[in-house]
């Protein structure tokens, strides 16, 4: 039968491994050429893989897998009859579950021998020092997977509370105390980092270890921008189809500032030169489900409040979905990370390598200011900018951060370039 292979496909020159992180269709589907079989997670971002024929898929690997690029992940059989199997959905997935125990007589029979099981579950199986004779697989062709080994921990975490409720009823406690499942329900779970944030652990450590980083604070008055803010938000919202934020102006303060401090917008190439871009390619902070990733809003410098607004709305949006490209996440010059929408008073953010700075924000909070030798309350916040004090000296990294707090407070040289 003709059996075509789909091999992992290369996304960077850096990336030579993957996870598989979901199988869109199970094990066995009939699919149409270009359908969607599953998503894998990198270093750096997540990508799709579609079929490249239509056919019965069989799957060489499970979720939570680390495969090689390159590597065979699945394989289609193209024959006639199963590419024009027209049985519908329910009737295909029962015929797939009744025949798990029967292994098809292909060429991956002895790969997913009965029993076996897959390098995430043989982790946990050799983790909790468990038999994998005790458990049964449901996997293909009765491969343990991940799953199987949770379902059966968590079993016999149930068991021992079980037995001995049935076996020494003259050990309970006092009545008044009876009725406290918490105080027996201590259960813990291990899961499998996900490569996203194991990339992100060793970034923040090597950040950490290879640079020589130092943070500076001042604070800002918001005064200005939110009287702008609540004057022209609505009929901004009406012409452009977006919301005004505080980003566009942090954004756009930051591009001007670091076209004026060139050592806080560059990077060390090498241990003898440094590199400096006469652009603002801003990576911006992001939080999602999986850890946090900081895509990149191109020439900043360039942009209106209009177009950084879109741009940031843009990325957040596919960085939450796990759509964001290689591009999108490679090249930046600078980033900026908002902690105050989580509530972040003062922070020291880490540098994000080959950056030599990073500028965090914080919550905006109303505080008591002496203006003019009187008391007013006004809307502040803590800025720190963190920096490699090998390229960037203290001077700069602090007249940097001066100069976004004078752009901020008198916005209006924002748009006068002055």
């Amino acid at each position: 039968m003709p059996i075509i292979e789909i091999k992992v496909p290369s996304v960077g020159e850096s990336i030579t491994e993957v996870t598989l992180s979901r199988l869109v269709v199970p094990n066995g589907s009939v699919v149409a050429m270009d359908d969607l079989l599953c998503e894998f997670e990198s270093d750096k971002a997540n990508f799709e893989l579609n079929a490249e024929a239509a056919g019965t898929v069989q799957f060489l690997a499970n979720e939570g897998d680390d495969i090689k690029v390159g590597s065979i992940i699945c394989t289609i059989n193209t024959d006639a009859a199963a590419a024009n199997n027209t049985a519908p959905p329910t009737a295909q997935k029962t015929i797939v579950e009744t025949t798990t125990t029967t292994p098809p007589t292909t060429e991956t029979n002895t790969t997913y021998a009965t029993g076996h099981a897959s390098p995430a579950a043989a982790k946990m199986l050799e983790e909790a020092n468990i038999d994998p004779k005790n458990i049964k697989g449901t996997g293909p062709d009765g491969r343990i997977t991940k799953e199987d080994v949770q379902i059966y921990i968590e079993q016999q975490q149930k068991t021992p509370a079980t037995q001995a409720k049935t076996t020494t009823p003259e050990t309970k406690t006092p009545a008044p105390q009876a009725p406290t499942p918490q105080a027996g329900a201590r259960s813990q779970r291990r899961e499998k980092m996900s490569r996203l944030r194991k990339t992100i652990a060793k970034r923040l450590v090597e950040a950490k270890n290879q640079t020589a980083m130092l943070t500076t604070f001042n604070e800002v008055d918001l005064t200005e921008i939110m009287s702008l803010r609540k004057k022209y938000k609505e009929p901004f919202e009406k012409k452009h189809g977006i919301g005004l934020g505080f980003m566009s102006f942090f954004s756009k303060a930051a591009a001007t500032a670091l076209l004026e401090f060139p050592a806080v917008n560059a990077s060390l190439a090498d241990e003898d030169s440094i590199e400096y871009h006469d652009y603002a390619d801003i990576s911006v902070a992001v939080s999602t489900d999986k850890g946090l990733v900081v895509p990149v809003i191109r020439n900043v410098e360039g942009l209106t409040l209009q177009g950084i607004e879109l741009a940031i709305k843009n990325i957040a949006a596919k960085a939450r979905d796990g759509k964001l490209s290689m591009e999108e996440m490679t090249g930046g010059t600078f980033t900026i990370t908002n902690g105050g929408v989580f509530g972040s008073l003062l922070s020291t953010p880490i540098i994000n390598p080959p950056q030599t700075a990073i500028l965090g924000m914080h919550t905006i909070q109303e505080r008591p200011m002496a203006i003019a030798g009187e008391v007013k309350i006004r809307p502040m916040m803590y800025l720190a900018l963190s920096y490699d004090h090998r390229i960037i000296d203290g001077k700069e990294a602090v007249s940097f951060l001066v100069r976004i707090k004078q752009l901020l407070e008198d916005p209006i040289k924002l748009f006068l370039d002055i």
